[in-house]
């Protein structure tokens, strides 16, 4: 059967995956916010820029 310390081995391991999982899943959610705000300026300032050259 299993000792106890092959016991505590699975759970280090069942831990360690769940906090790599939880992790992974906010660094997608934060990379993937970080870069729809940096596009989104990106364009804010392109249509800023293109407008003040057609009032020139």
């Amino acid at each position: 059967m299993f000792d106890f310390s092959q016991y505590l081995g699975f759970l280090l391991f069942l831990t360690i995956l769940t906090m790599g999982f939880w992790l992974m899943f906010f660094l997608v959610g934060f990379v993937s916010y970080w870069v729809g705000g940096a596009t989104w300026e990106a364009f804010k300032e392109k249509r800023a820029k293109k407008k003040q050259e057609e009032s020139i």
